[in-house]
C-alpha cells in the first residue's frame, strides 16, 4: 500500500493567507475593510480554517495521532499565516494601499474624538503618537492577532479531530 503524502502545515498556511489576503483587497475594494464585522469574518474564516487544517491533517494520518501532533500541524499552520500577513501589511500599507493608513488614522481621530475625557493636547499626542508608530502596531496587530487566532483554532482544531489509540511501542521489533 503507498503511503500518502501529507499536505504540509506551509502548503496550508499559504492557501488560508490568499484567501485572507484576497478577501481584504475585496473588503477594500468594496468600501468595508474598516469596518469591525468585516474585520471579524475575516478572523472568523482563517479560525475554521485553522481547525479544518488540524482536522485535515489528522484525517491524512488516518487518525494515527496524539492532541500534540495536531496542535502542532495547526499552530505552524498559523505561524505561517502569521508570517506571510505581516508581509502584506507591510507592502499594503507601504506600496500597494499607503491611502489605508490615512483612512485608518481618521478613523482613529474620529473615535478619540468622541471620547470625552480626554483634552486636546491629549488628543494630538495621542494622534502624533499613532502616526509614529503606525505601521508597527499594524505589523505586530497583524501578527499578533493572527497567532492568538491561531492557537485557540489549533486547541480546538485538536481536540476535535479523530483520533485512535495507539501505542508506539507495539510498533518496536
Amino acid at each position: 500500500m503507498e503511503e500518502q503524502k501529507i499536505m504540509s502545515h506551509f502548503i496550508k498556511g499559504i492557501l488560508i493567507s490568499l484567501v485572507v489576503i484576497v478577501l481584504g483587497i475585496i473588503g477594500y475594494f468594496a468600501g468595508i475593510s474598516m469596518e469591525p464585522w468585516f474585520s471579524w469574518t475575516v478572523n472568523g474564516l482563517l479560525f475554521i480554517a485553522i481547525i479544518i487544517a488540524c482536522i485535515h491533517y489528522a484525517n491524512q494520518k488516518e487518525g494515527l495521532v496524539t492532541f500534540g501532533n495536531v496542535f502542532s500541524h495547526g499552530f505552524k499552520t498559523s505561524a505561517i499565516v502569521a508570517l506571510i500577513m505581516v508581509i502584506y501589511t507591510i507592502l499594503s500599507l507601504t506600496l500597494i494601499f499607503p491611502e489605508m493608513k490615512e483612512k485608518a488614522l481618521e478613523m482613529t481621530q474620529k473615535t478619540l474624538e468622541e471620547r470625552d475625557n480626554m483634552s486636546s493636547d491629549q488628543l494630538e499626542s495621542a494622534l502624533a503618537m499613532t502616526k509614529k508608530f503606525f505601521l508597527v502596531f499594524a505589523i505586530f496587530g497583524a501578527m499578533i492577532g493572527t497567532l492568538i487566532f491561531g492557537l485557540i483554532a489549533s486547541l480546538i482544531g485538536a481536540a476535535v479531530a479523530k483520533k485512535k489509540p495507539f501505542n508506539p511501542l507495539n510498533q518496536m521489533n
